[in-house]
């Protein structure tokens, strides 16, 4: 029989903090300042840059609480119990909690990881808090992780290693395919910067004929009350920036009934649409795939849908250097960033002639034939990387 052991006494943890927004000096020094976001986009579960940095003025003012390479990282907030193990020395906001071995001759590190990945369930219904999921260090504190000898611990983690290393060969090929279809941009409409093909500048708003939200529906009293989303399957699947995120529509997914999705009509989805963030991780976007099923937009975004201009080509002019960075000039916010439908449709847009826009997704789609075989094998190692998981932490491997 495995023995159980309590955290507390096999770890140190510590969060982090948040530097005062309001002075702005604290975020232009150059010292990786880690969020909730930088643990999300962590796909192979390590942290090597972040996206913000602070002073060193701003580290004292948070106690000096920072954290040394191979320090586990774990979300409680938002995204409760995602972990990802840092490769650099930074400090986190207070969403985070940075948790050191004691002694590594007892707990590997790696062991720990995988472990959390398991629990992830029993941590988001320990927490508390609607709009936004948290547990406390104190619930941590008394998780109970099952211990094994640590030439056992490292048995299993090489295991998940190796079977993990498969999901991320499989997602560095979708990333290639992705490369490819941007170069492909890039050769057929150039650089936008620089528009030397002199094409016609127009705006987004021009080429948008419908832009809506979950607010389209109604008051925000309305929308509370008549919103009910469950875990358990049900008529319709409510889509989520995870799941987008993640392309991911099989896991973690929020249903709504047919009554709910019924209400909720003028923020249905049907596939082929732009989905764009409009709180959070604000101007972020998507371009929606058919799942041949019922779909109600999720809480915090925009759908769009276009006319006159190809949706493929327009998808891929936003995901431009160019696209990207106008649509971050319009973002408002410090703590809370947002943008608005005002803010969407003025952002501007080349607009070569229709039928090179219509020769560009040709190409595109087959490049995306060959991106979702890649993507079938990556649904079989994600399969088998949570088969493993499973046996890992009953005993079976």
């Amino acid at each position: 029989m495995i023995k159980s052991v309590k955290l507390s006494t096999l770890c140190k943890m510590q969060s982090g903090g948040t530097p005062s927004r309001s002075n702005l000096d604290y975020y232009e020094g150059d010292f990786p300042w880690a969020k909730i976001s930088d643990l999300e986009k962590s796909d192979d579960g390590y942290i090597y840059k972040t996206e913000e940095h602070i002073t060193q003025e701003a580290l004292q003012s948070i106690n000096n609480r920072q954290f040394q390479p191979g320090t586990l990282l774990l979300a409680m907030y938002g995204s409760v119990g995602k972990t990802a193990i840092t490769k650099i020395h930074l400090t986190t906001n207070q969403a985070i909690l940075g948790i050191n071995i004691i002694d590594d001759t007892v707990l590997d590190i790696k062991y720990l990881k995988y472990w959390f990945s398991t629990i992830k369930e029993r941590l988001l219904n320990r927490a508390v808090g609607a709009a936004l999921p948290n547990i406390s260090l104190g619930i941590v504190k008394d998780l109970e992780i099952p211990l094994p000898t640590l030439l056992q611990q490292q048995k299993i983690a090489n295991i998940l290693d190796a079977a993990d290393a498969l999901r991320q060969n499989d997602k560095a090929l979708i990333a290639k395919y992705d490369e490819l279809t941007q170069a492909l941009f890039m050769d057929m409409f150039g650089d936008p910067y620089l528009n030397i093909n002199n094409w016609l500048e127009k705006t987004c708003g021009e080429f948008i004929y419908y832009l809506a939200d979950i607010g389209s529906n109604g008051a925000n009293s309305v929308v509370s009350e008549k919103l009910v989303m469950t875990d358990t399957e049900d008529y319709a699947l409510m889509i989520r920036t995870t799941n987008l995120t993640r392309n991911d529509f099989s896991n973690n997914i929020k249903y709504v009934s047919k009554e709910v999705y019924d209400f909720f009509k003028k923020s249905q989805i049907f596939g082929g649409e732009i989905i764009m963030n409009k709180i959070g991780s604000a101007g972020d976007f998507w371009l929606m795939p058919h799942l041949n099923r019922p779909v109600s937009l999720g809480l915090n975004q925009f759908v769009i849908r276009l006319k006159d201009i190809n949706t493929l080509y327009f998808y891929y002019f936003l995901s431009t250097d160019y696209g990207t960075k106008n649509i971050k000039s319009r973002i408002n916010g410090v703590a809370t960033k947002s943008i608005t439908k005002t803010a969407v449709r003025e952002l501007p847009i080349l607009f070569p002639p229709i039928e090179l826009q219509n020769q560009f997704a040709e190409r595109v789609a087959v490049i995306e034939e060959q991106k979702a075989i890649a993507q079938k094998s990556l649904e079989h190692s994600e399969s088998l990387f949570n088969s493993l998981l499973q046996k890992a932490f009953k005993g079976e491997l």
